[in-house]
C-alpha cells in the first residue's frame, strides 16, 4: 500500500510542477505571431518580428523578456530569446 502511495504522490508532484514550468515561451499562442509557419519553425523577419513584439499586450512582453533573461527558461527558445534581445532590446 505505501509504494502505491508513493507512486501516486510522485505523479501529482511531477504534474504540478510540470504545469508550473510551462511559461510564456511555451506557450503557442504567445510564440505563433512571430513564426512564418504553423510548425513554428521559421521566424519572421526583422521587420515582422518587430511588429508582432509591438502588438503584444505589455504584460505579455515583461514576461517573455523576463523568461528570456533566465538562462534555464531560454535554453529551448534560445535563437527566438537573441532575436528578441536584439529586436525588442533589454529593458
Amino acid at each position: 500500500m505505501n509504494i502505491k502511495n508513493i507512486v501516486l504522490g510522485a505523479m501529482a508532484l511531477s504534474m504540478i510542477s510540470g504545469v508550473a514550468l510551462a511559461g510564456a515561451l511555451d506557450e503557442p499562442s504567445n510564440m505563433a505571431p512571430f513564426f512564418t509557419d504553423s510548425s513554428m519553425k521559421t521566424m519572421k523577419p526583422e521587420a515582422g518580428f518587430k511588429a508582432a513584439w509591438a502588438s503584444m499586450p505589455k504584460d505579455k512582453q515583461d514576461m517573455m523578456m523576463k523568461e528570456c533573461q533566465d538562462a534555464a527558461m531560454s535554453k529551448p527558445h534560445a535563437e527566438f530569446c537573441a532575436n528578441l534581445n536584439m529586436y525588442a532590446g533589454h529593458k
